[in-house]
């Protein structure tokens, strides 16, 4: 059983080496929180500065990234591991050239996959993230997440909403993610606010009371005003940016894109996220008597 989780890893590792890819998890407490909605609007930003843009859509509720972009999604990614279409033909493309692939059922499957489905799985995500500038993953909410639960090292952007019950709501998936999945750092943009010094008053509240009772490190990456013109863009199913770019909101998307890719741990410094979060997709895959084989 070693051996062949041996082989899997290796075989892996050389289908990613070139993969250099800049890996963000952007995760909300709970679904009307915002996290779609910046997903939606960072990659509209990164593709308009000429980044290569994936968006892995692991959200299954009605206002997930392909709706809210007007895209049709028929087919996803379980209907790949399954044999029944190809990534490219389940593979969603919106008019600003982001691609989006949808995740949400292949990851809730994961555990009942077999070696070759987690297989095609990987292989799949890999060859549609190939030369891919940025990878956004939207992460499932409440807790739910696959992919947020692999995050290492990655940047992972929690959208916190200065509301009290968003507040509430996004310290106990902190303690929950820090406690269940070792999380020691966060990315935090502060939504629906009045002003910046609004925005920095509940992060350093909020910065305070994680470093003291969970030891983890929030790093404020910006925050997105109250703007009936971001309202207004996600009924028309188009990127604030896109369709209203002098609004507020857009000069805040910009601003956040920018953070981002300033971070540490960007894809030009040589650190292959995106081979390292298929890595432990893989482990999480692997029925739980090869993961015990491994540890003997």
């Amino acid at each position: 059983m070693r051996s062949d989780a041996h082989d899997q890893a290796a075989g892996l590792r050389r289908l990613l080496a070139r993969s250099m890819s800049r890996v963000v998890t952007v995760i909300g407490a709970r679904d009307g929180l915002g996290a779609t909605s910046i997903v939606v609007n960072l990659a509209a930003v990164l593709a308009h500065s000429g980044k290569d843009v994936l968006v892995l859509d692991e959200n299954l509720s009605h206002d997930n990234v392909a709706n809210t972009l007007a895209l049709k999604s028929r087919y996803d990614l379980l209907n790949v591991v399954r044999g029944d279409k190809t990534w490219q033909e389940v593979m969603l493309r919106s008019a600003q050239g982001v691609r989006v692939l949808p995740v949400a059922r292949a990851m809730q499957s994961l555990p009942k996959l077999d070696e070759t489905q987690r297989e095609q799985l990987l292989e799949s995500l890999s060859a549609a993230a190939k030369d891919t500038d940025v990878v956004l993953v939207d992460a499932a909410r409440a807790g739910h997440s696959v992919c947020a639960s692999l995050s290492g090292d990655e940047p992972l952007l929690l959208v916190l909403n200065a509301t009290a019950s968003g507040i509430t709501e996004s310290y106990a998936l902190l303690k929950q993610m820090a406690m269940h999945n070792g999380r020691q750092a966060f990315d935090i943009v502060v939504n629906k606010v009045g002003s910046e010094r609004e925005a920095l008053a509940v992060f350093d509240n909020m910065s305070l009371v994680a470093r003291v009772h969970l030891q983890v490190r929030l790093e404020y990456l910006g925050y997105i005003p109250v703007d009936e013109k971001l309202k207004r863009a996600t009924q028309l199913g188009r990127p604030v940016i896109e369709a209203f770019p002098a609004a507020q909101a857009s000069y805040a998307m910009r601003e956040i894109a920018q953070g981002l890719l300033r971070a540490p741990g960007a894809a030009d410094e040589g650190h292959d996220a995106l081979g390292n979060v298929m890595q432990r997709l893989m482990r999480q895959a692997r029925p739980a008597n090869n993961r015990m084989a491994t540890l003997t």
